[in-house]
């Protein structure tokens, strides 16, 4: 099997080489170009997936609905549409929200060093969302006032970038903001913003994360 490269990057998201996935997630994890995904149903619940136990990086734990890594030539867009069907076994269309940059490490295993862009959707499919083997062990629904609930009880258990890319929602695109807006509008609360600091807080330090400003 071929070794996967991904884009490493400088902190304004600048592509300035390439190297393989494994050596970018070490204790010491170079700064490299990433994604996560965040899909919710018609009624506004986010998909949540629970890490596959294979993983190298925080495996069991809580996630987004999925996350990966573009390559070269794709957007941020491109890049999750063409992984969806390879995590969730099924197809669909994201939007772009916004990115920020975190560095927190795995126990001694190894660290996440990236320059994350968030995604949305929506899915009807929910029913046909799929565990795929060495990826996903479980898939649930969750309302805002529900994960919020469970993060004040066990922040630690939830990915550290899906807590950061929830609480940066409000700073997103103005325009994706709007076409959302009534998904997104129990995400962006005072409680709930709250809450997500206090859980990111858990996993890493302030100055290991930080918000991207875009240039129009």
């Amino acid at each position: 099997m071929a070794e996967e490269f991904v884009i490493l990057v400088d902190g304004n998201d600048n592509p300035i080489g390439k190297e393989e996935k494994v050596k970018c997630h070490l204790p010491n994890g170079k700064l490299h170009r990433a994604f996560t995904a965040l899909l919710f149903d018609k009624d506004g619940r986010l998909v949540l997936t629970r890490r596959a136990k294979e993983k190298m990086l925080w495996p069991g734990d809580w996630d987004g609905t999925f996350a990966s890594h573009p390559r070269e030539g794709e957007t941020y867009v491109s890049s999750g549409e063409r992984r969806m069907p390879e995590e969730l076994g099924i197809s669909g269309k994201l939007d772009y929200l916004h990115k920020f940059e975190y560095h927190v490490p795995y126990k001694d295993v190894g660290s996440e060093n990236e320059v994350c862009g968030t995604l949305i959707g929506i899915t009807e499919e929910s029913g046909k969302l799929q565990k795929i083997e060495g990826e996903i062990d479980e898939i649930k629904l969750i309302s805002a006032k529900d994960l919020l609930s469970e993060i004040n009880e066990h922040p630690e258990i939830y990915c550290p970038w899906m807590l950061i890319a929830l609480e940066f929602l409000e700073k997103s695109d103005q325009f994706t903001l709007k076409k959302y807006e009534n998904t997104l509008s129990a995400w962006m609360s005072n409680e709930m913003h709250e809450g997500l600091l206090k859980a990111i807080n858990v996993h890493l330090p302030e100055d290991k994360w930080r918000f991207i400003n875009e240039k129009n």
